[in-house]
């Protein structure tokens, strides 16, 4: 059976008019556009008017019809329309309705900067979509895209984005500020909770107990609560867990080196990211209840003259070294079945020599 002729529009790169033209492949489409706008056939070629995909036999096949084109003569080139008003909502629907193919590093770059660069534009066309969509996988994504653009996360003071400080108080003047005491505050956490376990701690041992309790405090005093690892703005790459721009990557389950479903979150963009980032898990690898705590409370009480690595277990219970942030999915609850690193619960006590 023949191929059914498809209608396609067609323009020259930087003009409006265009023109109707009908083929049955990609080689029967040029020649006609060709003709049309009187150009050479030899080394002229056809791409997306949207986003500049220049088109081979495979992909034509794939297009719908009333595809916008742009027809370049030998030399030319087409990065993508200037999407003007309506343009952005057709430029959307195309997106959500078009066969995914591969893109190079360029394109994807070239892509987020347009979407970057005309945010309101694209949040405002994908809101009057969203209103007519029913389709759950393409609101899902509607939404996605609506909530990942909405906001500024550019700006930091709270003259410059008041929305994204709503139900937080006045004393937080920039999102860096919030952010990092949001950080300090799950790490004083942990510390409440090694502190509230010296009733479980042996009698005789409580005393030792509460001198590591004060020693890490101390530790962690010095440091501001390691709060800095939510901070963007803190200079110091290896301090935060996130870019410059604020976004963070989930870091995967406790038993996988990397997060399976990408997740990612920048909780500076608006105020519905700074409340969902809150349900992100700071992760103990090795267990803060079930094995650090526990075992450096038996630790001290069994240490038989040696002394505790209190060090250690502040690494454990404080720092990324056994620290993941993990998106709320990728946060398993069951035991992890791992235990301290024997070998480093104790340290040798330094040697004194006396001088005859």
């Amino acid at each position: 059976m023949a191929a059914a002729l498809r209608a396609f529009r067609l323009r020259r790169p930087g003009t409006a008019q265009k023109f109707g033209a009908a083929a049955t492949s990609l080689r029967g489409l040029l020649r006609k556009g060709c003709r049309l706008l009187q150009l050479p056939l030899a080394g002229s070629r056809l791409c997306l008017y949207e986003d500049g995909t220049e088109l081979s036999d495979a992909f034509f096949r794939t297009l719908p019809p009333q595809t916008e084109l742009v027809l370049l003569r030998p030399g030319e080139s087409w990065q993508g329309c200037e999407c003007g008003a309506g343009g952005v909502g057709g430029g959307l629907r195309g997106l959500l309705t078009a066969p995914l193919r591969p893109a190079g590093c360029g394109d994807l770059e070239r892509f987020l900067g347009a979407l970057y660069g005309r945010a309101d534009a694209v949040v405002e066309a994908a809101r009057r979509l969203l209103e007519d969509e029913r389709a759950p996988r393409r609101q899902r994504l509607l939404a996605d895209l609506i909530h990942n653009l909405s906001g500024d996360s550019a700006a930091e003071r709270r003259d410059e984005d008041g929305t994204w400080f709503e139900g937080l108080e006045a004393r937080f003047k920039n999102k860096s500020s919030y952010m990092r005491y949001s950080c300090e505050s799950r790490i004083r956490s942990y510390m409440k909770e090694f502190s509230n376990f010296i009733s479980n701690v042996h009698p005789t041992a409580r005393d030792a107990y509460r001198r590591i309790l004060d020693l890490m405090s101390d530790r962690l005093k010095s440091v501001k609560y390691n709060g800095s690892y939510f901070d963007r703005t803190e200079e110091e790459a290896a301090a935060r867990l996130c870019t410059r721009e604020g976004w963070f990557s989930c870091q995967g389950p406790f038993d996988q080196d990397d997060c399976p479903c990408k997740h990612s979150i920048n909780p500076y963009g608006n105020r519905e990211s700074r409340i969902l980032f809150s349900t992100w898990n700071l992760d103990h690898i090795i267990e803060k209840k079930r094995s650090v705590v526990p075992e450096l409370a038996e630790a001290v009480k069994t240490r038989d003259g040696r002394e505790v690595n209190w060090e250690y277990f502040y690494q454990l219970l404080f720092t990324v070294n056994n620290l993941k942030l993990v998106h709320i999915a990728c946060h398993k609850k069951t035991n992890h079945n791992l235990s301290c690193d024997k070998t480093k619960i104790y340290r040798k006590r330094k040697q004194t020599h006396e001088i005859s």
